[in-house]
């Protein structure tokens, strides 16, 4: 009875901000503050192409707090460590499974910590690359290649990974591209315009996945 009390609990909760985007704060050090400028700017593209309605002040939640299950979609980046508790890990995998989606973008240096880490969330599962027919690549914006190629870091290919509970995509992450990069201000990193689009695009498709599934 406690178990179905907590999905219908959780299920509530996730519809109450059902057209936010929040950002997830962290423990282990990692800057899961960086790239400030990146949501804002997405969240405008994506209220401006794709129709959504999403606050232009993104809040900021603890992996370990309730306040996640407020939140359809949650973004994760950083440099750096990262470091789940049992507790915190036990709260995102609740998140995820009732309904959340998490979209983590390495900002170089995150690979090694977040992969250990969502072990913790997810014990049996494991990354896997996400094919160029998923639907994540194909909603407003069609990207027939898999995940666009936006900031250089170790001239590997952009990958796209996810992580798939009982069917359905919960967890999406972006490897050697660093989607964020592109949202953030041009002044930043000086990404040309149409890098900067296809990364605000790529954007734009997790969000409009993450909402409908």
């Amino acid at each position: 009875m406690k178990y179905i009390f907590t999905f219908f609990l959780c299920m509530l909760l996730l519809q109450s901000n059902a057209q936010d985007v929040a950002i997830l704060k962290y423990n282990g050090g990692g800057d899961w503050y960086s790239n400030p400028t990146a949501i804002p700017n997405l969240v405008q593209f994506a209220n401006t192409n794709i129709k959504t309605s999403i606050s232009k002040n993104p809040q900021t939640v603890a992996v370990g707090s309730e306040d996640i299950f407020n939140f359809p979609m949650l973004f994760m980046t950083g440099h750096g460590n990262v470091f789940f508790t049992d507790n915190e890990a036990e709260n995102l995998r609740n998140y995820l499974i009732s309904g959340g989606f998490l979209h983590i973008s390495d900002n170089y240096g995150l690979d090694k910590f977040i992969r250990n880490e969502m072990k913790k969330v997810f014990p049996k599962l494991v990354f896997k690359e996400i094919p160029s027919n998923h639907s994540i690549y194909n909603q407003t914006f069609k990207f027939p290649n898999g995940i666009p190629k936006i900031h250089e870091h170790d001239k590997k290919p952009a990958q796209g990974f996810g992580i798939f509970h009982e069917g359905r995509l919960v967890v999406f992450y972006d490897y050697e591209t660093d989607l964020s990069d592109g949202w953030e201000d041009k002044i930043i990193h000086n990404n040309p315009k149409n890098v900067r689009e296809k990364a605000l695009k790529m954007g734009a498709n997790i969000i409009e996945f993450a909402f409908k599934n």
